[in-house]
């Protein structure tokens, strides 16, 4: 079983700095896109950031410059460094990854169960 364990969110003052870390267990044969996503009070769920199995990023425009993902493909990890923190940022935020597990050659879209993530001004 496939899973997507997120952690590193928490409480941060404007202007300061949040990791947050996504780690894919199970039985995993490969890893596609991986990526965050956020869901801000009443609004509805938003792309952060992707990468590519390769290493190409594509970033929400309100974060460019601010948050940097990166993958580790040996460990199955991906991590989102968020500097410049702002209260507009304040969300859950959700790991996604297209995984192809085991015996499956085939890509599946996985999320995480998300983290809070509350930027106070």
């Amino acid at each position: 079983q496939v899973q997507l364990v997120e952690s590193g969110g928490g409480l941060v003052q404007a202007g300061g700095s949040l990791r947050l870390s996504c780690a894919a267990s199970g039985v995993i044969r490969s890893i596609g896109v991986m990526g965050w996503y956020r869901q801000p009070p009443g609004k509805q769920r938003e792309l952060v950031a992707l990468v590519k199995s390769v290493g190409q990023t594509v970033y929400a425009d309100s974060v460019k410059g601010r948050f940097t993902i990166s993958r580790n493909n040996a460990e199955n990890v991906v991590y989102l460094q968020m500097t410049s923190l702002k209260p507009e940022d304040t969300a859950v935020y959700y790991c996604n990854a297209d995984i192809a597990s085991d015996g499956d050659d085939r890509l599946h879209d996985y999320w995480g169960q998300g983290t809070q993530v509350t930027v106070s001004s």
